[in-house]
């Protein structure tokens, strides 16, 4: 059921419907901002990323082919949006102190840490996978990477996660 009301969203959208439009992205809003970070690692700029990602998403929604793979089209728009923030950043980036979150979460800041210690290249496939719930094709289909480097990227991420949670020694 829930599918068919989340099609039934994209569809009006698709319409320029204001109010489907805004309902469609309040209800992918925490997933967009858990990549976003997994990214980017910083809030402001994954509300940054965000906020363009929705425009994008707005102005571009009539291009759309499949209603059923809208979630993996913005997903791909996001990520678009944080590696060129990212870049952008490179270019003006000046050392800042790390900012505490706001709302005190003991066990995100620690999930937040352990992604820290990967490389992007693994941050954001687990974050795809655990996070979001994506599986290993649509992940590949996103990333535009073949099936077998998600999987092994998948598989040295979580080592590299034991090795971070639990000391474990293995070579990767």
């Amino acid at each position: 059921m829930q599918v068919r009301a989340t099609e039934n969203l994209v569809e009006r959208a698709k319409k320029k419907e204001p109010d489907a439009f805004t309902e469609l992205m309040q209800l992918y809003m925490k997933d967009m901002y858990k990549v976003a970070v997994a990214i980017l690692m910083n809030d402001e700029d994954a509300a940054d990323a965000i906020q363009d990602t929705i425009l994008v998403c707005w102005e571009k929604i009539s291009t759309l082919r499949e209603i059923n793979y809208f979630k993996t089209w913005m997903t791909r728009i996001l990520i678009h949006n944080c590696y060129r923030l990212r870049k952008e950043a490179r270019k003006t980036e000046c050392l800042e102190e790390y900012e505490e979150p706001a709302v005190y979460d003991e066990y995100k800041v620690e999930w937040m840490e352990a992604l820290a210690s990967l490389d992007e290249k693994y941050r954001i496939i687990m974050t795809l996978f655990y996070s979001e719930g994506y599986h290993i094709h649509e992940i590949a289909d996103i990333l535009k990477i073949p099936k077998s480097t998600v999987q092994t990227r998948l598989q040295r991420g979580r080592a590299k996660l034991a090795r971070y949670y639990y000391g474990i020694e293995r070579k990767v």
